[in-house]
């Protein structure tokens, strides 16, 4: 419980991208959406079994209390989409337990409804050091999540975890858009010194974003 405190890694290196982009003048029009949230017990916590309703109004069925994070980033997806009309959305979360078991600290998930997406953060994460290794989505995991009594379950069977949380996530993403997953649970933070960081945070995602920015939306 107390490694927890990584959980915000997501947001974290959204932050810091939006730092870095702006320190610089990047001439790019992005958006940075955090979803900041306490997770503490209390007499109205959800429970196994209890059926929610997101933002977009499809509505969850609460397998897994603690695939919470995911219920705070459906709604944050949501929002962004129907706020900013975005043409390429990219999402990071320390999301599941799993990358780690697949990935080690190495490398961190990429999901993507776009090759062409993939490919560019691949480049991206190849010239940075934070490194992406792409896994596969699709309709077999995808109904590994249908749920019987509400639109979707917030967590599938154990196979294939980390695959089965992006395709939670796919599910509130909106016609045309492109899109991208980074689940980055093994890299945001070190047990010991790495190369630009002391043990602990590491920083991933900000050197990624920004020369994906760079890149793409500026040359």
């Amino acid at each position: 419980m107390e490694d927890m405190k990584w959980d915000m890694g997501g947001a974290g290196a959204v932050a810091g991208t939006m730092k870095a982009l702006a320190g610089r003048k990047a001439k790019a029009h992005v958006v940075g959406i955090c979803g900041l949230v306490e997770n503490m017990p209390d007499g109205n916590a959800q429970r196994p079994g209890d059926v929610v309703t997101s933002m977009s109004g499809q509505t969850i069925e609460v397998i897994n209390t603690d695939a919470e994070g995911r219920l705070v980033l459906c709604d944050a997806l949501h929002y962004a989409q129907e706020k900013f009309k975005p043409d390429t959305i990219i999402d990071l979360a320390t999301l599941t337990g799993a990358i780690i078991i697949s990935l080690g600290k190495e490398h961190a998930g990429l999901f993507s409804n776009s090759d062409e997406l993939s490919d560019k953060l691949l480049a991206a994460g190849k010239a940075t050091g934070d490194k992406l290794w792409r896994l596969p989505v699709g309709p077999a995991y995808d109904k590994l999540i249908d749920s019987p009594i509400a639109d979707i379950k917030n967590v599938g069977p154990r196979d294939a975890g980390s695959i089965t949380a992006a395709q939670f996530l796919q599910r509130f993403i909106q016609d045309g858009v492109k899109w991208a997953h980074l689940d980055i649970a093994g890299t945001v933070w070190g047990d010991k010194d790495g190369p630009t960081w002391a043990k602990g945070a590491t920083g991933y995602g900000v050197k990624l974003l920004d020369r994906f920015v760079a890149d793409n939306y500026e040359a």
